[in-house]
């Protein structure tokens, strides 16, 4: 995992097929393409949206970003015991001060938590509440 450094939460790693794709996050993705990486939980989640469209040039462009310009490219992280240890504590502590974030959400903060990689989302809000995940918004 040398030189890793930011985790790609899924609003970014779709952002480069995006209708009108931001151009400062596409400069932020070229500028660290060698410190980049993914969660197993943001590669179902962009496998999922696409078997959902039905055969189109839409899902031909987006099967291409993902099988050539991604799988074997950037690094998809799995989701490990440590990271299953780190969710379970989080979760339960979330849960006891009455907040309940989205399960996918918690997989992609372990993640990042436990590889100690930055976690790059739009939705920083999201993510505010996870104890020892830092934050990045490339978007604005």
């Amino acid at each position: 995992m040398g030189g890793l450094k930011y985790l790609l939460d899924t609003n970014v790693l779709a952002e480069a097929i995006a209708t009108k794709p931001n151009s400062g996050v596409l400069d932020h993705i070229a500028r660290n393409a060698l410190s980049l990486a993914i969660a197993a939980v943001t590669w179902q989640e962009m496998l999922y949206g696409m078997y959902r469209l039905p055969r189109s040039h839409r899902r031909r462009q987006i099967e291409d970003y993902l099988f050539r310009r991604i799988q074997g490219i950037v690094p998809i992280l799995a989701f490990d015991q440590a990271a299953a240890k780190w969710q379970a504590a989080e979760r339960a502590r979330l849960v006891s001060l009455g907040r309940t974030p989205p399960y996918a959400d918690t997989q992609i903060a372990a993640t990042s938590a436990v590889n100690r990689l930055v976690l790059v989302t739009r939705n920083k809000q999201d993510f505010g509440d996870f104890k020892g995940v830092k934050v990045e918004d490339w978007f604005g």
